[in-house]
């Protein structure tokens, strides 16, 4: 077995999350990627903003290392939940593009410090705001996988697209008349486990 790179390791995480996440904008019209599709108002666009608000937070303005990328969303002034919808003003490009810049400021932070380095979480509270390189790289992958998942389930719920990527669904074998069936089984499961309760 060969040893493994840390830091490798991690970049790969990160970047296959960054990768499915804007996977699921592939094929949509501007309005089906920035519509509200839950109660809470869960939208693709919004997600993809969101995640490269986060990365250049923790991966950027912890570690003293700003994008200059400027974010009125998260000032102070900004309306509740600015980070996770999209105006209609902001333009798709513009939200990818800002995304793949996130993405090139956190890797050269990864790449320039140890994982060991220290910073501090500025929106946390005074006192509790340090965190290592590690720590907030982790913080981040598992942050964006949370929400690659969230588009998932929005884009299946939109036209059935499912999985990682173009090339891996992650899914069982089978045509629409087998998913209908294996459906209808856990539909069923579901009442007979609630008509027995």
């Amino acid at each position: 077995m060969t040893p493994s790179d840390p830091k490798a390791d991690l970049r790969f995480y990160l970047q296959s999350a960054r990768d499915a996440l804007l996977w699921k904008l592939d094929g949509l019209s501007e309005y089906d990627i920035r519509r509200p599709l839950t109660p809470t108002g869960t939208n693709l666009l919004g997600l993809v903003k969101h995640v490269a608000s986060v990365e250049l937070g923790y991966l950027g303005d912890t570690f003293g290392r700003p994008s200059g990328e400027p974010l009125p969303w998260l000032e102070e002034a900004a309306e509740t939940n600015a980070d996770m919808w999209v105006t209609a003003d902001e333009s798709r490009e513009y939200i990818v593009g800002l995304y793949r810049r996130a993405w090139a400021h956190a890797d050269a932070t990864i790449d320039a410090l140890a994982l060991d380095t220290i910073g501090t979480v500025p929106w946390w509270p005074s006192g509790k705001g340090e965190v290592t390189l590690h720590h907030a790289v982790v913080r981040v992958i598992a942050d964006t996988h949370r929400h690659a998942g969230h588009a998932d389930i929005l884009r299946e719920l939109m036209d059935g697209a499912v999985g990682m990527n173009e090339g891996n669904d992650s899914m069982a074998p089978g045509d629409s008349a087998w998913w209908e069936k294996y459906r209808s089984r856990l539909e069923q499961a579901a009442q007979d486990a609630a008509r027995d309760a």
